[in-house]
């Protein structure tokens, strides 16, 4: 009767350990962040998301591609170690009826082990190969 008690208060124990750490040789290792950080620039700056409705312009935020972009001579000399384009879609809450939905498309360059974003063009946005 014990054992099963030992066994079950073991198992509840290492659930509830800390997740590991990102591993150094993942070139996508802290964009998950970044892409959260995007998000809230987005909320904040896009003009499908200007009419607040409770503090909140946007809602229904997805990312529907991300897609590792081929890294150049130039890109590996200045240290970047990884290039990935995203796409995310999200629908306006303001306005009569509802607000317009909205899109946005951006480029996550990893150097030195920090990210940092800039726009990109429209990417087919189940694929993100260019449109």
């Amino acid at each position: 009767m014990i054992r099963p008690v030992i066994a079950a208060a073991l198992f509840m124990l290492a659930a509830c350990g800390e997740s590991p750490a990102p591993q150094a040789s993942d070139p996508y290792s802290g964009l998950a962040p970044e892409i959260l950080a995007w998000r809230t620039d987005l909320e904040a700056s896009h003009p499908a998301c200007t009419a607040k409705v409770e503090g909140k312009g946007c809602e229904s935020f997805e990312v529907t591609c991300k897609g590792a972009k081929g890294l150049t001579k130039s890109d590996r000399a200045g240290g970047m170690s990884a290039k990935v384009v995203a796409a995310m879609v999200f629908q306006g809450r303001g306005g009569p009826g509802g607000g317009k939905p909205g899109s946005a498309f951006a480029e996550f360059s990893k150097a030195g082990g920090q990210w940092t974003r800039a726009e990109n063009g429209p990417v087919n946005l189940t694929t993100c190969a260019p449109a």
